[in-house]
């Protein structure tokens, strides 16, 4: 597929996130209260104000669960409308009325969030962790290869690009202390993912088909980790605290149209899946993904570049072994892809693996060193899928590091 045009120039520019054959939705505020908006170009257009041919109540909200809700032939609908009215110059005339600058506007959550599942879907990522803790002899737990493994996290911790994120305070034992103590975390770290979001609820188990056909499309996300709680913590029930603190999202949600020209087949399996896992088709997505790190006062650093394709198992085979279970999957429901990393040294998606645990330091373009996060530093994650002449981009990700709380007296001996 190539370049669609749109009357909206801007969204023809060569390197363009929002052009034509993207359409991302988003939650966005021009000083009137939030609305429903479309990115195409450097603008978003008002989605509400304009003749989308739907019902008016699903965009009643400020939030787009309505509209996933609605299903897939609304997905496709809404998704058809917009292309004419953006790229027929007929349509011009009424519809440029209801654009608003990209500058001009603050973005919010594009959904609301019904529940929130981080999985750990990178093989590359997780050998390199298993690697740090058991040796590589022992790298991936004997049940990787076969599942996959996740955690239910917390919806109410998920915010957008943009939220300052506080260093947590929480339960620390130092190595060879007799005891563990309160402190704030000084091993916090990001985690470079892709989030899907649900549209469509279960009823039931379903196949992966199925649930690749429940999923609306896809955000970035940042899975804040605070390294040391987790280490604590994570025996025998897995990660809590440590994970606790944020995700975040960014403001567009990419929907699965979008991506359709970039599907990729999965990667060389060591054993074959059970049969209710197996792909229908290509599953994967040809997503390149990157982390810059900003200190505070300082220029960005690349830490890393990466590929959602890396990804062992997909969206829709962690949504349907959601299910097996009889677990309910709800509409705005989001999974984290777990952190996605490639198989060398700069594609690694933590300053946990880049750092090898805080063995070997990361230097920045200032001359400085990471092993993990300080106060200050602004991490920013970047995704986007490049077709012929044109690229399907997600926006920014970005959180900025604030310094942890003073310690409440009342913890204190």
């Amino acid at each position: 597929m190539s370049l669609r045009t749109s009357w909206v120039e801007s969204a023809n520019a060569p390197g363009c996130e929002f052009p034509l054959n993207n359409l991302p939705y988003g939650v966005f505020d021009a000083g009137q209260g939030p609305r429903l908006g479309i990115a195409i170009g450097d603008r978003v257009l008002d989605v509400a104000a304009v003749d989308h041919g739907l019902d008016a109540g699903l965009f009643a909200e400020p939030a787009w669960n309505a509209v996933m809700a609605a299903g897939p032939q609304v997905w496709a609908a809404l998704r058809a409308r917009l292309t004419v009215l953006l790229g027929d110059v007929a349509h011009q005339a009424a519809v440029a009325p209801h654009l608003v600058r990209l500058e001009e506007v603050t973005l919010g959550l594009p959904f609301t969030v019904s529940e929130f599942t981080d999985f750990y879907a990178s093989r590359h990522h997780a050998t390199n962790v298993g690697t740090m803790f058991r040796g590589p002899e022992n790298a991936l737990p004997p049940n990787w290869l076969s599942i996959p493994i996740g955690y239910n996290g917390r919806a109410s911790s998920v915010v957008v690009s943009g939220t300052d994120v506080r260093r947590p305070w929480g339960q620390l034992k130092a190595p060879g202390a007799d005891l563990p103590h309160l402190g704030p975390s000084a091993r916090f770290d990001l985690e470079l993912e892709l989030g899907a979001v649900v549209g469509l609820p279960s009823a039931g188990m379903v196949s992966v088909a199925q649930a690749d056909a429940m999923i609306f499309g896809y955000v970035l996300l940042n899975d804040w980790s605070a390294r040391d709680i987790q280490a604590w913590e994570y025996q025998p029930l897995g990660p809590f605290q440590a994970k606790a603190t944020a995700t975040t999202v960014s403001p567009w949600i990419v929907t699965k149209a979008a991506l359709e020209p970039f599907r990729v087949g999965p990667p060389a399996r060591e054993r074959p899946l059970l049969p209710y896992l197996r792909e229908p088709g290509p599953m994967q997505y040809d997503i390149a993904l990157s982390v810059g790190l900003t200190p505070e006062g300082g220029a960005e650093t690349i830490l890393a570049r990466t590929n959602a394709r890396e990804l062992y198992y997909s969206a829709a085979q962690q949504l349907c072994h959601h299910t097996t279970s009889g677990c309910p999957m709800r509409t705005g429901d989001l999974l984290g892809s777990g952190t996605i990393s490639g198989g060398t040294p700069d594609s690694r998606g933590s300053l946990l693996e880049l750092s090898w645990g805080g063995a070997e330091p990361v230097r920045l373009a200032d001359g400085t060193e990471r092993r993990f996060l300080q106060d200050g530093d602004r991490l920013t994650l970047y995704g986007a899928a490049e077709g012929e002449g044109y690229r399907v981009g997600f926006g920014a990700c970005t959180g900025r590091v604030l310094p942890a709380l003073p310690q409440p007296a009342w913890t204190q001996d």
